[in-house]
């Protein structure tokens, strides 16, 4: 029977060991041009489909356009980093990891880490995409733009973290979208103002991250100064990232079933 190996009790988290992990993840994402092309290029070809189909009505590509570039990000970094993630687990990679004198929480930092720099290059690739090429009516700075889709890749790239915990095959993942994203997307205001929703639905989107991503979004291209409810939006996004980070980790099995 095998031993394994565990960071003892008092022995504190490393930086060293978290940016080794995240070193890992990037030069086997460098491996797979497939998916980096996909986690970069498909958000790209999504809001320039969007401006193509309202190119004759300009003015409704700047009303559901910032609301989208804040959906597509986030969408697209669930579907890709639960995917990769899970390979890793089911290929043995993570087991083998954990064998190692490693806390489950460098290990979830370290993949974060990762991913976070793609959804980085991710998100100022959409801004550039709307704000310099098609032109999408901005109303506050296009670095405030930026952080939001920043903020909400990261977010997607956090639920993708903690969910591929909880499947047992790349099909399993996938078929967590409808679970974790669809009710979000339905409820965050996009098809309906959540105000004008049924009292039920109402406070069903505010307890759901995305909404506050799509409402620091909108508020970014039409207000140009950091209001009060702005800064709750990003403090809600960013907090609602650590939170779901944390619980990864907490759920990360160390043996594969």
């Amino acid at each position: 029977m095998s031993t394994r190996r565990t960071p003892p009790g008092g022995d504190p988290m490393s930086t060293r060991r978290t940016l080794a992990t995240a070193r890992r993840v990037l030069r086997q994402l460098g491996h797979d041009p497939r998916t980096v092309a996909l986690m970069l290029g498909i958000p790209l070809v999504l809001i320039t489909l969007l401006y193509w189909a309202f190119h004759a009505t300009p003015q409704t590509f700047d009303h559901i356009g910032p609301a989208l570039l804040g959906v597509f990000p986030l969408i697209v970094m669930f579907l890709v980093t639960s995917i990769a993630t899970l390979r890793e687990r089911t290929s043995g990679t993570l087991e083998r990891l954990l064998s190692m004198p490693l806390h489950k929480a460098e290990l979830i930092l370290g993949y974060a880490l990762a991913f976070g720099l793609l959804a980085v290059v991710q998100a100022a690739l959409c801004t550039g995409l709307a704000v310099g090429l098609l032109h999408l009516s901005l109303a506050g700075s296009t670095w405030l733009l930026l952080l939001v889709a920043v903020l909400d890749a990261l977010l997607g790239t956090a639920l993708g973290l903690f969910v591929s915990a909880f499947a047992a095959s790349e099909f399993q993942a996938v078929q967590f979208m409808p679970a974790v994203i669809f009710p979000q997307l339905l409820l965050c205001g996009l098809f309906v103002p959540r105000g004008a929703m049924p009292s039920a639905l109402s406070y069903a989107s505010d307890v759901l991250p995305m909404s506050y991503a799509v409402d620091a979004m909108t508020r970014v291209t039409l207000e140009a100064s950091v209001t009060g409810a702005l800064a709750r939006d990003l403090v809600v996004l960013a907090g609602c990232a650590l939170l779901v980070l944390a619980l990864g980790s907490a759920t990360l099995r160390r043996r594969t079933p």
